[in-house]
C-alpha cells in the first residue's frame, strides 16, 4: 500500500474521530485502506470557498462536497449575514436544480440558516438560477443560495451564494465571506439545530409574477404574432428549466413548441448526455432529432440550472447550425440596440456589459450605436456589479458572455437562459417577418462591424497534480512569454494578475485598469486574440481565440468564415 502524507492521514481520523455519520466514516475507512490515491484528493486541502462559493467532486472529505463542507459554508455565511444585518430581519431565498444530492444540500442550507435564526424562503419546486436571483430581491431577502454545478459532469455539485441585490457576491462581501468560512475549521462549530418555524416556503404563484416580467421585455409582439407558428424545439437536459423556458417562450406570443421528451424530466445522471453543457454539440443530438422531424426554425437548450442557453438554427444547407455564445451574443446585442434606436430610446444614458473573453465585436456594435459597453473580468457576477453601480443613473440594456451566457433587462442579476430563449425566438421571428434568416443578419452585421470569429478549448488536469500543472502553465507563460503564435508577431500582452499591459516591440509597459484575475491575453500582429484562464469551477485551463477580417460583401460570407477558421485552427493546434 502507497505511504501515505501523515497530515492527509491526521485530517482523515479527525473526522472518523468527530460526530458524524456511520455511512461517512465507513467510506473513510475503506478509502484509507483500499484507495489511498482517492483518499490523498479528498483530504489533501479544503474546498475552497471562492468568490462564487463552493463546487467540486460529491464526496466524502475536505476537498469535496457533502453535507459537512455544506454545513460548515453555510455556518460561514450565517454569521457574517449577522454581523453586517445585526437586529434585522434576515430572510435568505434557497433553491436547487436537478443534480444527485441536490434536495439534501438545499435542506442542509436551509436548517443551518435556521439554526442560527434566519428565515429561509425556500422553492416549493426545483426552478433555475436566475429565478432564485430575481427571488432574492423581491422578496427583500439580504442572501441567496443556488444549490448547483450547473454544466459540470454529474459528479459534480455546488454551492453559489447571492447578495441583496440578486448578484453573486462581489468585493468586498466575498473576500469577507470566505474569511468567515476559513474560522469554521470543524463541523462541531456548526450550529445543526434548525428553527422549522424560520421556514417557508416560496410556492408556484411566484411563477406568474416572474414571467410578467419576462413578457415585458418582449419589442416585437406585432412580427410574433405573424410568427406564432414558428416550430421551435427545446431541451431542458434533464435539468430545472423544462416548465419554465416553453412557458417564457409562450408568454412572448409563440404557440408551436416541441420538448425533447428523453430530457424533459429533471435526473441528476444525466442519462442521454456526455455532459450536460449545452456548448457540446453532443448534448443537442436528441434536440437536433425531434428538430428535422418537426421542421424547426429554432432549436433552444439550456444547463440544468438553466442560466446558460444555446440556439442552433438550420443554415442554407437546411443542416442545423449551432451557434456560439458569442454569435448568439452579438445577434441579441445588435437585435435590442435597433429596435431601441428604432423607438428613439438611445439618448446616451444606457450601457451594456461583457466580459474580457467575449467576443470584441459586441463593442464594435455598442460603438456603432453610440452606446457605453462596459468589459469586465469572467463571471456574471462583474456584470451585475456594473448594474448595481450605475443604477438610477443609467439604464442597462443588456449584456454577456461567450459561454452561453447572455442577461436582458436588469430584474435578474445573473445570466438568465429563460428570457435569453424567450428573446432569441423574438429575434429569429423578427428577422423571418422582415424576409431574412439568421446568417442573413450575421452577415450584415459583419459587413458593417468587421467579421470576427471564436473558438474556445478547455484542457482537462485532474487532482491535486492537475492543479499545479495548470498554474505551472500560468506561470510558464508570464515569465517566458511567446513571440509569435501560428506565424504572426505577439504584439502585446495584457497581464490581468500583475495589472499590466505590455507592448513587446518596444517594451513599454501601461497599467491595466481592471480588477486582477488569473488572466494572460496575447494580442497578435493580424489581429487575433489569445486568453488563457484557469477555469474557477473546473479543473481546466480555458483558452480563448478570437480572429477578425473584413467583410467587404455579405456574399462573401461563407469564404471569409472558412479562412477565419483556418487561423483558429492553426492557433489551436499552437495550445494543443
Amino acid at each position: 500500500m502507497s505511504v501515505i502524507d501523515p497530515a492527509i492521514l491526521a485530517k482523515a481520523q479527525s473526522w472518523l474521530d468527530g460526530n458524524i455519520d456511520q455511512e461517512t466514516k465507513s467510506q473513510i475507512k475503506s478509502l484509507i485502506e483500499s484507495n489511498p490515491t482517492e483518499l490523498v484528493d479528498s483530504f489533501y486541502q479544503d474546498l475552497e470557498f471562492g468568490t462564487g462559493g463552493l463546487r467540486g467532486l460529491m464526496g466524502v472529505g475536505t476537498n469535496r462536497m457533502n453535507v459537512y463542507t455544506i454545513g460548515m459554508a453555510t455556518q460561514g455565511l450565517a454569521n457574517y449575514l449577522l454581523k453586517c444585518f445585526p437586529g434585522e430581519d434576515i430572510k435568505v431565498a434557497i433553491t436547487h436544480d436537478s443534480r444527485i444530492n441536490n434536495t439534501l444540500f438545499a435542506m442542509t442550507t436551509a436548517n443551518v440558516l435556521t439554526a442560527n435564526g434566519i428565515k429561509v424562503l425556500y422553492f416549493k419546486e426545483m426552478r433555475p438560477t436566475p429565478m432564485l436571483s430575481f427571488a432574492v430581491r423581491h422578496f427583500g431577502c439580504k442572501s441567496g443560495v443556488m444549490i448547483t454545478a450547473s454544466h459540470n459532469p454529474k459528479e459534480y455539485n455546488g454551492y453559489k451564494a447571492y447578495w441583496d441585490d440578486g448578484a453573486q457576491v462581489v468585493a468586498p462581501h466575498d473576500t469577507n465571506i470566505i474569511k468567515e468560512v476559513q474560522k469554521i475549521t470543524s463541523f462541531d462549530q456548526v450550529n445543526w439545530n434548525k428553527n422549522d418555524s424560520l421556514f417557508s416556503y416560496i410556492e408556484e404563484d411566484f411563477d406568474a409574477i416572474y414571467l410578467e416580467k419576462v413578457k415585458a421585455l418582449s419589442l416585437a409582439p406585432e412580427e410574433i404574432q405573424q410568427q406564432k407558428d414558428l416550430p421551435i424545439v427545446f431541451s431542458p437536459i434533464h435539468g430545472a428549466s423544462g416548465k419554465m423556458v416553453p412557458a417564457a417562450i409562450r408568454a412572448f406570443g409563440f404557440e408551436n413548441i416541441h420538448v425533447v421528451k428523453e430530457q424533459a424530466e429533471p435526473d441528476g445522471t444525466f442519462p442521454t448526455v456526455v455532459y450536460p453543457n449545452p456548448e457540446e454539440a453532443e448534448a443537442l443530438t436528441l434536440s437536433v432529432k425531434l428538430g428535422k422531424e418537426v421542421g424547426a426554425e429554432l432549436i433552444l437548450a439550456c444547463d440544468p440550472d438553466g442560466d446558460r442557453y444555446a440556439a442552433a438554427v438550420p443554415n442554407e444547407s437546411g443542416e442545423f447550425e449551432l451557434l456560439n455564445g458569442n454569435q448568439t451574443g452579438s445577434l441579441l446585442t445588435y437585435y435590442l440596440l435597433s429596435r431601441w434606436k428604432e423607438a428613439g430610446k438611445l439618448y446616451g444614458k444606457q450601457f451594456m456589459v461583457n466580459t474580457i473573453v467575449t467576443t470584441e465585436l459586441i463593442d464594435r456594435i455598442c460603438e456603432g450605436f453610440d452606446v457605453k459597453c462596459f468589459s469586465v473580468l469572467t463571471g456574471f457576477k462583474n456584470i451585475a456589479a456594473i448594474i448595481r453601480d450605475l443604477e438610477g443613473k443609467e439604464t442597462f440594456i443588456g449584456g454577456g458572455e461567450e459561454s452561453y451566457g447572455y442577461l436582458v433587462g436588469d430584474f435578474v442579476r445573473d445570466k438568465d437562459g429563460v428570457s435569453a430563449c424567450a428573446m432569441v425566438a423574438e429575434v429569429v421571428a423578427y428577422y423571418k417577418s422582415k424576409g431574412k434568416t439568421v446568417f442573413d443578419v450575421l452577415a450584415e452585421i459583419y459587413e458593417r462591424f468587421g467579421f470576427y470569429k471564436e473558438n474556445l478549448i478547455s484542457v482537462t488536469k485532474k487532482g491535486k497534480d492537475g492543479a499545479e500543472q495548470i498554474q505551472a502553465l500560468m506561470t510558464d507563460f508570464r515569465h517566458h512569454p511567446p513571440k509569435e503564435m501560428n506565424g504572426q508577431a505577439v504584439e502585446r500582452i495584457v497581464d490581468v494578475k500583475a495589472s499590466t499591459i505590455t507592448h513587446v516591440a518596444s517594451g513599454k509597459v501601461e497599467k491595466l485598469d481592471l480588477d486582477k484575475s488569473n488572466v494572460i491575453q496575447f494580442y497578435l500582429e493580424d489581429g487575433s486574440k489569445i486568453s488563457a484562464r484557469p477555469s474557477g469551477t473546473e479543473p481546466k485551463i480555458k483558452y480563448y481565440f478570437s480572429v477578425n477580417k473584413a467583410l467587404p460583401d455579405v456574399t462573401d460570407y461563407r469564404k471569409a468564415e472558412s479562412e477565419l477558421n483556418e487561423r483558429l485552427e492553426g492557433l489551436k493546434r499552437y495550445f494543443s
